[in-house]
């Protein structure tokens, strides 16, 4: 296989879902003969006619319609263009398909593909972190692939859960990532160590991984040994893996570019300081974007969210305690 990228990743699994399973269909904005706004879906339409249908401007309708449909034994996949714009069907998402199950005894496997993440120029409505509000909420499984491995595996296998899956797909991953093949698979819910080492753990997830595996490259230069741990889920959440790999370093620094308050790098610090705060050697910390509306200037989008550079300088603080 010559190289792949993450959204071509995205694109095979849905089309070997479509071709394994005739209840799997795909419903989105634009997604039949145009392929999508990231042409996830190019020629699926073409190559599974009847099964690949455009959406009305209406996140509410497309999610009710999907709900509707699982109900009666369908496996649909949701396009959302952007993952901000989830939040237009977020009751039927958080009120009907998370709680289905628990009311009615009835499986509701959805899945919802969130273009997550920033990109530069996008601005405060098309680069959002969606993850942490959507795991608040009890019912959802939550996905960060940020891999061009997780992409394929981790989207065919939300396929088949009976669960509904928010799937947080990276758009600055689309092209950026490529790998040559798609590897091996790992269970949703297990953490990935990106990589070993001895005096810091980062926890982190999507496109902060890299960011988070560049900085620790950076550290060894200093003689240090980060370790960084992915998430890959964010719910179900590996606690086990977070702990052992602190039990390690003694030390946590916790990278996401969702917005501060609360959410995906407050619970994994919640974890570590109320099951392991014998383990560490220094108050852990966490690394966001700022708590502001994302900017559309590329410069002041940089400056917005963590970095290469300032992921590093946190590392050398928690290094220095």
């Amino acid at each position: 296989m010559s190289s792949i990228t993450y959204l071509e990743a995205i694109r095979e699994a849905q089309y070997e879902a479509l071709k394994e399973n005739p209840n799997v269909f795909l419903y989105g904005q634009d997604i039949g003969t145009f392929g999508g706004a990231f042409k996830a879906t190019k020629n699926l339409g073409r190559e599974f006619p009847g099964r690949v249908f455009d959406a009305p401007i209406s996140e509410d309708a497309m999610i009710g319609m999907a709900i509707g449909a699982a109900v009666e034994g369908a496996r649909p996949i949701i396009e959302m263009q952007f993952a901000d714009f989830s939040s237009v069907g977020f009751n039927q998402i958080v009120n009907q398909a998370a709680t289905l199950y628990w009311r009615t005894n009835t499986p509701c496997p959805i899945t919802i593909r969130l273009p997550s993440g920033g990109t530069a120029g996008s601005g405060p409505f098309h680069s959002q972190s969606m993850e942490s509000i959507y795991a608040h909420y009890p019912g959802l499984v939550i996905l960060t692939p940020a891999t061009v491995e997780d992409a394929y595996w981790m989207l065919l296998d939300s396929v088949k859960l009976e669960d509904p899956v928010i799937f947080c797909e990276h758009k600055f991953l689309y092209y950026h990532l490529k790998a040559d093949d798609f590897g091996q698979s790992m269970p949703i819910g297990k953490a990935r160590i990106a990589r070993p080492g001895r005096d810091a753990t980062v926890v982190t997830y999507s496109a902060m991984l890299h960011e988070s595996l560049r900085a620790a490259e950076e550290l060894r230069l200093d003689g240090y040994e980060v370790e960084v741990v992915d998430l890959r889920s964010v719910k179900p959440m590996d606690t086990d893996t977070i702990l052992a790999s602190v039990a390690r370093t003694g030390r946590l620094l916790v990278v996401g570019e969702a917005f501060p308050w609360g959410g995906v790098t407050s619970e994994v610090i919640a974890r570590v300081a109320s099951e392991a705060f014998h383990l560490l050697d220094a108050p852990p910390l966490r690394l966001n974007s700022k708590d502001t509306p994302i900017p559309y200037h590329p410069n002041l989008w940089k400056s917005h969210r963590p970095t290469t550079s300032s992921i590093a300088a946190e590392l050398r603080k928690l290094l220095r305690y």
